[in-house]
């Protein structure tokens, strides 16, 4: 780790030990210890490490076909686009690289397309608690002192108010609102799921006042919650759509879809990405996309929240050790008895060969791979159990 620290920024606080090989949800370090893999790389392994298919996608790409830029169509961005199309609201898709630049994406085009329709907006509208990204924008959005810090002036025009709290959304959105932004269910504040009436009633307000409303899907999308996306459990269908995380598999790409009335204000010059549509990106996101549509696994995942989640509710009995446990598919959290004691629980779960990740300081996020095994479910509960004795 040694060398990490002489190369790298220290904006990061890893692990002490190096992965170096990943299959389905078992990782193995540089040493030959084995990991149950419960983190997911934050909700990106959809399908765990190596899946076969997505090697295959992955080779069967990077043997014909590799960058075009934009100038250039390529066969891969075109299917991808196309799928999502049929599968979603959506009748158009921009492709970027990460889930901040697709929530870049969704602002923009909310801004742009008032604009096109003559109306002089710039009010955007975003939650308390929430996660979008580390771009300046972003930080903007999310409205957390602690991620702006340091990085002042940030972007202006920003109403953030209390997440499930209609009234006071009613109080902050008008004719002056471009576009309301928002996570149906929170993942970096610890799975907090948006109620129901407060979606419906967020769609109602925004379409009395002319707003366009943005679901920030990064991480709740491509079958973490056992619908395809998020929006599929409420049935509240947004204007636009931002996805990433989990569309790859482990490959980076962001997506940003909509309507056509609204993509078509996006003309020619008005937005680009250099590594946008990148075709082994879009061949490996298809794939995955493939397998994860299908009724069989989505419905396998609300099979194993529902073994995962008993499982931890035996643990919290057992060890007094979680005050509450929230999920919504295979994206769970757990608040800790012990205030501000996550990363020491991480610290303990790597002794014990257990990798999860956490949100916030007394909360334990759990995101594994959307196929994971029921045997390495109770395995992962297993060492849990051990990590949660001695931590």
């Amino acid at each position: 780790m040694s060398e990490y620290k002489e190369g790298m920024f220290p904006n990061y606080s890893p692990a002490n030990f190096i992965p170096i090989r990943g299959l389905g949800s078992r990782v193995w370090d540089v040493n030959g210890k084995e990991y149950i893999d419960l983190g997911g790389g934050i909700a990106v392994n959809s399908l765990g490490h190596a899946h076969p298919e997505l090697v295959e996608a992955l080779h069967e790409q990077s043997s014909l076909l590799w960058h075009t830029s934009n100038y250039l169509v390529n066969k891969p961005t075109i299917e991808l686009a196309n799928t999502l199309v049929e599968l979603t609201f959506a009748d158009n898709a921009f492709f970027s690289n990460s889930g901040s630049e697709a929530n870049e994406v969704a602002v923009k085009l909310a801004r742009k397309y008032q604009h096109s329709i003559g109306e002089k907006r710039n009010k955007i509208v975003s939650f308390t608690n929430s996660f979008h990204g580390r771009s300046l924008l972003n930080i903007a959005l999310g409205g957390s002192n602690k991620h702006r810090e340091g990085f002042s002036p940030i972007p202006e025009g920003i109403v953030c108010v209390e997440f499930n709290n209609l009234e006071e959304a009613k109080n902050s959105i008008d004719k002056e609102t471009t576009a309301v932004i928002i996570e149906p269910i929170q993942g970096e504040s610890g799975i907090k799921l948006a109620d129901q009436e407060f979606l419906k009633g967020l769609k109602e307000l925004c379409n009395q006042q002319g707003a366009l409303l943005i679901f920030d899907e990064i991480q709740s999308g491509v079958g973490r919650t056992g619908h395809l996306f998020a929006y599929m459990k409420y049935g509240i269908e947004p204007d636009i759509l931002s996805s990433a995380k989990g569309l790859g598999g482990g490959i980076p790409i962001g997506a940003t879809i909509t309507k056509a009335h609204i993509a078509k204000c996006l003309e020619p010059g008005s937005h680009g990405s250099t590594f946008g549509g990148n075709p082994i990106a879009c061949a490996v996101a298809q794939r995955v996309i493939n397998l994860i549509r299908q009724p069989s696994l989505l419905a396998g995942v609300l099979e194993k929240e529902e073994i995962l989640v008993q499982g931890l509710e035996n643990l919290s009995n057992k060890h007094n050790c979680f005050t509450n446990i929230r999920s919504a598919g295979l994206w769970i959290g757990c608040d800790l008895t012990r205030i501000d004691s996550a990363n020491n629980l991480l610290d303990a779960c790597y002794q014990e060969g257990l990798i999860a990740v956490t949100a916030g300081p007394s909360t334990l996020r759990l995101a594994p791979a959307l196929n994971i095994s029921t045997s390495d479910i109770h395995e992962g509960l297993s060492r849990l159990d051990k990590a949660l004795s001695n931590y």
